[in-house]
């Protein structure tokens, strides 16, 4: 199959998470990404694992986030190795970085220097927190962004102070939203034949991902999000029934409905607490108790079983060796296998994305440390 990115040449100078895995968007696409890393060591990636596993010497979260990349070993520093890389820049379609901001300026590889060498060039940055403004040399990390955007307050009970997520979800989302401004600036290029600069901050990447409950802040007179104290309420500006509630073998997942139509279905007597619509929300907390007593009553089947029939949204509150398992997840192939030579492979997730009907599956795994400077100095004729 014919990716819509192929032919598109990327220089990946980013390393860890947000840019990479924008790359990794990429890749899956059809474009032609090339990691640029220091010599050695390499993407700091290579050794930030999670539960210290590694495969090959590199880390499992590395090989999750670089499939389908070409790797080019290069010093910054080093005058030789610097030429170089400007004779690639002329080369390619995109650049992107996630240096501090001023590092690209010492070695002269910022955007204004690198629209003199490819006046047509896609330049990508991701920072923590903008390239200018107080907080611009303040370290960019997933948690720390969680802990600065309000975030962590929009989980949990009311009691139990500042919750954070248990996922990248900063660092993905960015991602995700420099692969967006990428395309985005490509469509811009083919109209003006001119390079674009594309500019993304994990703090503006995760408030932009809670712009429903910042949108109802700003116009509810400035009221915070109002947690609920009930176990299972799932959404702090959101009233009951919406949650997850126990059953007598598991939990199961309400979604917002008609709360008297389903308190008759389920026989939860609420007469006490439903005066109204806005009784809903005002009585959220006893409301989401009651429902859990009644819950609990019966096994979480019987209770989707139920409630599907009469229309209702709900779902089984399942963990991964359940949800793996279902005949709906495997229908989805989300599946695949990388090959790393020498009979050893890894499992990992794939492209949501289908193309005319085709899953987008890698064709390779990531690529060990500077595996192909020698073939693109070659290719490129850069020494």
């Amino acid at each position: 199959m014919n990716r819509p990115l192929e032919g598109l040449l990327v220089l990946e100078f980013c390393q860890f998470l947000a840019g990479p895995s924008a790359g990794l968007k990429l890749a899956d696409l059809g474009a032609r990404v090339i990691k640029i890393e220091r010599p050695k060591t390499g993407d700091a990636c290579r050794q930030l694992s999670i539960k210290n596993l590694f495969v090959d010497d590199d880390s499992l979260l590395f090989h999750t986030i670089n499939r389908n990349k070409e790797s080019y070993a290069a010093d910054l520093k080093n005058p030789e190795d610097l030429e170089k890389l400007k004779k690639l820049i002329s080369k390619a379609d995109v650049m992107t970085h996630n240096f501090r901001p001023g590092v690209m300026e010492k070695i002269g590889l910022d955007y204004d220097n690198v629209q003199q060498i490819n006046p047509k060039i896609i330049y990508g940055m991701v920072t923590g927190y903008g390239n200018d403004g107080p907080w611009r040399n303040k370290p960019g990390q997933d948690l720390l962004v969680q802990s600065v955007s309000g975030l962590t307050f929009l989980s949990g009970l009311d009691t139990d102070g500042p919750v954070p997520f248990g996922l990248s979800v900063s660092d993905i989302m960015c991602g995700n939203h420099l692969a967006q401004g990428i395309m985005a600036a490509l469509i811009k290029r083919a109209k003006i034949n001119k390079s674009v600069l594309v500019e993304v901050s994990l703090l503006e990447s995760i408030l932009d991902v809670q712009f429903e409950v910042i949108t109802t802040y700003l116009n509810d007179g400035g009221k915070l999000p109002d947690r609920s104290g009930a176990k299972g309420s799932a959404h702090a500006y959101l009233s009951a029934p919406y949650g997850m509630y126990e059953t007598k073998n598991g939990h199961i997942a309400m979604a917002m409905g008609n709360l008297p139509n389903i308190c008759a279905i389920i026989k939860c007597d609420i007469d006490d607490l439903y005066v109204e619509a806005g009784s809903a929300f005002e009585n959220r907390d006893k409301l989401i108790i009651r429902l859990a007593e009644t819950f609990k009553k019966n096994d979480t089947g019987f209770w989707v079983n139920l409630l599907e029939s009469n229309g209702i949204w709900c779902a089984e509150v399942l963990n991964y060796q359940t949800a793996t398992a279902l005949n709906t997840y495997k229908k989805l192939e989300i599946e695949q296998h990388l090959d790393l030579g020498k009979g050893v492979k890894i499992k990992t997730t794939v492209s949501p994305i289908r193309l005319d009907n085709e899953k987008l599956f890698a064709a390779k795994a990531a690529p060990k440390l500077g595996f192909n400077t020698e073939e693109i100095n070659k290719e490129f004729e850069l020494t």
